[in-house]
């Protein structure tokens, strides 16, 4: 599963929203007649994401962490869904899983747009001290 696309990226001119919208819609109707369907579901939190409807793009990771319950980039993701809705308690616990699923991208984990405001978040202090416990320099 691939990394998911930033939710904090560059300002949509019209013709690129109106693009992100007809994917988004395609994607629904794809999922509406498979509900199981990992990569229409990832493709479609990603659309979520980049058009800025973090409420949605949170819902189908949640559904994504129950079909994956083992694949580390579904709990990343989720933490950045939960990050995105400002909801830090379960962003810092997915991204704990993740970790513990071996999720290693530190790199990108220390500058990922969509974990800004959990890395200044109180409950990240624990993990990062858990990062720098495995001997990779987190900012």
């Amino acid at each position: 599963m691939a990394q998911k696309i930033s939710g904090r990226s560059k300002k949509l001119n019209r013709r690129e929203t109106h693009d992100l919208d007809v994917k988004i819609s395609f994607m629904e109707g794809i999922v509406r007649r498979d509900t199981r369907y990992v990569d229409a579901l990832q493709l479609l939190g990603d659309f979520y994401s980049q058009r800025g409807r973090y409420d949605q793009s949170l819902h189908v990771d949640e559904q994504l962490s129950l079909l994956e319950p083992g694949n580390p980039m579904v709990f990343y993701n989720l933490a950045c869904s939960h990050s995105l809705n400002c909801n830090f308690d379960q962003a810092a616990a997915a991204l704990e899983h993740a970790l513990s699923l071996g999720y290693r991208d530190f790199k990108w984990l220390s500058r990922d747009p969509d974990l800004k405001q959990l890395r200044k978040h109180p409950v990240y202090r624990p993990i990062a001290r858990k990062i720098r416990a495995m001997r990779v320099k987190v900012p």
